[in-house]
């Protein structure tokens, strides 16, 4: 049974460690493996949420941090509550700031209360602290929320990485009373996801999620810290380590993760969701994801007279309707129009990524596929850039 807050997982089918399941919420149904695209002030950069629904997305993320900065979490509650506010239909989780606290280092000041903010919009003081993180997140009413935490940098050192794990816990436990004194302030359920911590040290993973488990039962379970300037090795390490002290029973978020490779390699080691700004950072730069060519840059003149979609394998508006000789010609341009198309194209590539990963784990295939699929992939990436090394 998993515990309250509105949110029932159930783990459908295993290939190794790979694992497909179904996620309800109160908002609706999700199945994992996930990608979710990231809607960091309440809207995916350039996607409209109905675009978004066509895509195939099923849960969309939003920021605590930057919602409230504006327009302010009061002000979504009284237009009707984050989903509302966003039109978009399906569940949403909200990160808690956590992430700001290792991206806005040079705007911040951390201390065992919380995190001073320096607003990066008119230089305004902000203090978050574990009990106005939860406040924030419920006046929002998102469906999953994030308890806060501290995210050290990939390369910290051992000791700033103890404090990190160390302050995370401290600042969780009070996540954890505020989150259950304040039960029914949201209009619908919620459930809190504490944040490990840990680096890219095995030993103080391991103490960190054994402690965390310690505290009482968790409806899920946020992996933080990884993917903000470790090396790839490392993050697979950490994924090793995590897997087998992580309950069977509940879903693995891993944050900031969804570049193609990342996500199958991570699905192999027991992931369920993902987020990440790539796909529409990406396409502010014209960068795609396609099978049969790896990753691509549209600017290339070699494009310039290609009458081919993006990515022939792909159904996307943006495949079924233009080529890749128009879509040049509206990244050189800069026109507006070339990062909505291309921003649809990549969310659409990740989901359609996680979606075969559930049915070849259904079909006790995936180890084979993913195999062969990032064979595939990191072939025809070299190709396109011999320079490259591989990414590992």
């Amino acid at each position: 049974m998993n515990p309250p807050g509105g949110l029932d997982f159930a783990l459908e089918a295993v290939d190794g460690r790979a694992r497909a399941g179904r996620l309800t919420l109160p908002s609706g149904v999700v199945e994992t493996p996930v990608f979710m695209p990231v809607g960091t002030v309440g809207a995916v950069r350039g996607v409209s949420p109905e675009e978004l629904e066509e895509a195939g997305a099923s849960v969309v993320l939003a920021n605590t941090y930057h919602l409230h900065l504006r327009p302010g979490a009061d002000v979504v509650r009284r237009l009707g509550g984050i989903r509302a506010f966003m039109r978009w239909d399906g569940p949403v989780l909200t990160d808690s700031g956590g992430y700001q606290v290792f991206s806005l280092a040079a705007r911040r000041r951390v201390t065992d209360d919380g995190v001073v903010f320096r607003s990066h919009i008119d230089g305004s003081s902000h203090a978050f602290t574990a009990e106005s993180v939860v406040d924030i997140q419920r006046t929002l009413g998102a469906d999953i929320v994030m308890a806060f935490d501290e995210c050290p940098p990939g390369g910290a050192t051992r000791a700033q990485a103890e404090e990190a794990c160390r302050r995370t816990l401290a600042w969780l436990r009070r996540c954890r009373v505020r989150f259950e004194a304040t039960t029914g302030a949201a209009a619908s359920p919620q459930s809190l996801f504490p944040v490990l911590q840990g680096n890219v040290y095995a030993d103080l993973r391991a103490s960190h999620a054994e402690e965390v488990a310690a505290i009482g039962e968790w409806p899920g379970f946020g992996i933080g810290g990884l993917s903000v300037g470790e090396a790839k090795d490392d993050m697979w390490r950490t994924l090793d380590v995590l897997d087998p002290i992580l309950p069977r029973d509940r879903p693995r978020y891993l944050m900031g993760v969804g570049y193609p490779e990342d996500l199958l390699e991570a699905i192999g080691r027991g992931c369920d969701m993902f987020d990440c700004v790539a796909p529409t950072r990406n396409a502010r730069h014209g960068t795609v994801w396609t099978l049969g060519d790896g990753q691509i840059n549209l600017k290339g003149a070699r494009f310039r007279l290609d009458r081919d979609p993006v990515d022939p394998e792909c159904d996307c508006h943006a495949c079924r309707r233009y080529d890749r000789a128009y879509l040049r010609h509206l990244v050189i341009s800069g026109e507006s129009l070339a990062h909505r198309l291309l921003s649809i194209h990549n969310i659409r590539f990740l989901i359609r990524l996680a979606s075969e990963s559930r049915f070849r784990i259904r079909q006790g295939t995936f180890s084979f596929w993913a195999r062969s699929w990032l064979e595939r992939y990191r072939t025809a990436r070299l190709a396109d850039d011999p320079s490259q090394p591989p990414r590992t």
